[in-house]
C-alpha cells in the first residue's frame, strides 16, 4: 500500500512516517520497477507499536532498543513509570507551592520574591525540576533567523532557476554572464548557511545566557 493509506490507517503524518524510516525503526520494501515504497500490514502494525509507545513518550533510541531486543519492553516501561513519578512528584510540589501563593499573597505587588525562589532552589538540590527558561528564550530566538535564511535560500534558488531558464529561451546570453550570477547567488546562500550558523551558535552559547543572569 502507498504511504497515503498508511497515513489514513495508522493516524500519523506522511512527514512522521518517513522520519521513524530515516530512523531505522521501519523498513518498508521498494518496488523494484519504479522504486516507489510498498508498505504492508507489517509495516502498519509497527507502525502502531512506535504510535502507542511515543504516545509513552519512549524516546526513539529506547525504541530502537527494544526492536534490537536490547532491552525487554518490561524495563522500557518500568523506566517510563519512574519518569511519569518524578514528574507527579514535581507537579505536586509545583501546586503546593502555588496554593502557598495564593495563600499568602493577594497580588503580585505582594510577593515575597525572593524567599519562593530561595524555596525553588532549594527544591531544584533536591531533584524537582522547573521550567527551564533559557531553552525556551533560546528557540525562540532561533526560529526568526531560522525563517530569514531558509526565505532568503528560496529567493537565491529561484534567481538561479529563472537565470537557466533565460539561458535556454535566449541561447545568445554569454555563458560566462550566466555562470558569473549563478556562482555569486550560490555564494550568497553559502553566506547566509554560514551567517545563520554562526548566529544559531551565539544564541547557544553567549548571547542569550548573558541576558538571561539574574
Amino acid at each position: 500500500m502507498k504511504i497515503n493509506q498508511v497515513e489514513e490507517l495508522v493516524g500519523i503524518t506522511k512527514k512522521n512516517i518517513r522520519f521513524y524510516e530515516d530512523q531505522g525503526l521501519i523498513t518498508p520494501k521498494r518496488n523494484s520497477e519504479n522504486g516507489y515504497r510498498e508498505y504492508s500490514l507489517e509495516d502498519v502494525r509497527v507502525l502502531n507499536k512506535i504510535k502507542l509507545l511515543r504516545r509513552l513518550e519512549v524516546p526513539i533510541e529506547e525504541i530502537r532498543k527494544l526492536q534490537a531486543k536490547e532491552i525487554s519492553l518490561d524495563d522500557c516501561l518500568q523506566k517510563q513509570k519512574q519518569e511519569f513519578a518524578k514528574r507527579q512528584k514535581d507537579m505536586d510540589i509545583l501546586s503546593r507551592l502555588c496554593q502557598e501563593i495564593i495563600d499568602t499573597s493577594d497580588e503580585l505587588e505582594d510577593m515575597d520574591v525572593e524567599k519562593y525562589l530561595d524555596d525553588m532552589k532549594r527544591l531544584e538540590k533536591g531533584g524537582v525540576s522547573f521550567m527551564d527558561i533559557n531553552k525556551v528564550d533560546v528557540k525562540k530566538a532561533k526560529r526568526g533567523p531560522k525563517i530569514a535564511a531558509v526565505v532568503f535560500i528560496i529567493f537565491m534558488v529561484a534567481m538561479i532557476a529563472l537565470m537557466v531558464l533565460g539561458k535556454m529561451s535566449d541561447p545568445e546570453t554569454p555563458m560566462f554572464f550566466i555562470i558569473l550570477m549563478i556562482a555569486l547567488f550560490i555564494a550568497a546562500i553559502i553566506g547566509v548557511c554560514l551567517a545563520l550558523s554562526q548566529r544559531l551558535k551565539e544564541i547557544d552559547g553567549g548571547e542569550q545566557n548573558e541576558a538571561n543572569k539574574y
